[in-house]
């Protein structure tokens, strides 16, 4: 790879949405150029910022093979490609893809990423692959009601995700994700469980750099806010840290990567699910620590040295801004939110809202982590988009 610090150093973008943007921004700090593939019709974020895009199909090498060549290094935004076109697309295009299309071969599929990190001595949610109907009232069985079924690629912020809190709820959910036409499917035992929280962590050649542990906050499946240190033990804080560190070790992982952790009543830390990318759990580490999840990204696919991970102030808070209306995407009354000390608005671009897209977050750093998130609320109530 030549130097990622040249001037005409191209970083490719498998996918162009708000994770592409915010990484982009970064590599545009470097002097490093910017390509992106978007395998969607609409306009996405970044391909406002570059001239370098491209669009196609993500099942397509040869709808790829022009722009990857153009690259000097590629790397993910998403997970909605498989690790087959992956490995082809390197071999024709001759350019590195990172993370490797090996490493994510381990984790792309929802079944073999349990596998995979229970292999490597991680404790994950009970789970089982649905072969037949008759599966589905076992498991209920077995582990309790209500559990999720999954399916077992493609599914993100509740898509691909349904609670099933009977039989009858599960043969119908089964349905749903496609079961009957042959689509694997995961059924997935609920955690009893007092945390939910993510740990990212990037790496390469060069070392590897783990983020401080932060809770998220779900609702409908949905990650709506994040405090950052965990409002949990240092113990655990830990623990989750080196079970992220080991995970990423485990696929041999270069880039950014995320890993959810459910802790449970009991006190154990379940790996949930992980990302091979940049994650809404890390949103908060672009003002609230010295290198942001997005630098390291880009340092990291690109064979630089990793940025410090530390927190800039003793507490920060996020806040994912939902969209609220069916319109042309325009934010309105963030004024107050904009004018705090400390609070940073980010946008993402997007043309279109609709009722609950991720549409921008908002980060308020401070001193104290209940005192800063109970501001973050107050200041964000309000914003409409």
């Amino acid at each position: 790879m030549k130097n990622p610090l040249s001037s005409d150093f191209v970083i490719g973008f498998l996918g162009a949405g708000q994770l592409a943007r915010m990484s982009a921004l970064q590599a545009f700090r470097f002097g490093i150029q910017v390509a992106v593939f978007s395998d969607r019709p609409e306009s996405e974020p970044v391909q406002f910022m570059t001239p370098h895009s491209v669009s196609g199909s993500f099942d397509d090498v040869e709808s790829m093979l022009d722009f990857a060549k153009k690259c000097d290094v590629i790397t993910l935004e998403n997970e909605f490609i498989d690790s087959t076109i992956l490995e082809e697309l390197r071999k024709r295009s001759g350019t590195p893809i990172f993370p490797s299309p090996e490493s994510f071969r381990l984790i792309e599929n929802k079944l073999i990423e349990k596998q995979t990190f229970e292999a490597a001595g991680i404790p994950v949610t009970p789970y089982q692959l649905i072969s037949k109907k008759e599966d589905l009232f076992q498991f209920g069985e077995e582990h309790g009601w209500p559990y999720l079924l999954k399916s077992s690629k493609g599914g993100y912020d509740g898509y691909g995700n349904e609670t099933v809190k009977n039989a009858e709820d599960a043969e119908h959910a089964f349905k749903k994700l496609g079961g009957e036409k042959g689509h694997d499917i995961l059924a997935e035992a609920f955690a009893d469980f007092t945390h939910e929280l993510a740990v990212q962590v990037a790496r390469n050649e060069t070392g590897y750099v783990v983020y401080p542990c932060c809770e998220t906050v779900q609702k409908n499946h949905i990650c709506v806010a994040v405090k950052s240190p965990a409002p949990v033990s240092e113990e655990i804080q830990q623990q989750a840290k080196e079970l992220a560190l080991k995970a990423t070790e485990a696929i041999d992982g270069k880039g950014i990567f995320a890993f959810e952790f459910f802790l449970t009543t009991d006190g154990k830390l379940l790996l949930n699910e992980s990302a091979p990318r940049p994650h809404n759990s890390g949103h908060y580490t672009i003002e609230g620590c010295i290198t942001s999840q997005f630098e390291n990204h880009v340092r990291a696919v690109c064979g630089l040295p990793l940025g410090s991970s530390e927190m800039i102030k003793q507490a920060v808070a996020m806040i994912n801004l939902l969209g609220t209306h069916n319109r042309n995407a325009v934010t309105e009354h963030a004024g107050s939110a904009i004018s705090e000390a400390n609070g940073h608005l980010h946008s993402y671009g997007k043309i279109s809202s609709k009722k609950g897209r991720k549409m921008a977050h908002y980060t308020l750093l401070g001193d104290d982590l209940e005192e800063t998130y109970n501001r973050a609320i107050q200041l964000t109530e309000g914003i409409e988009i």
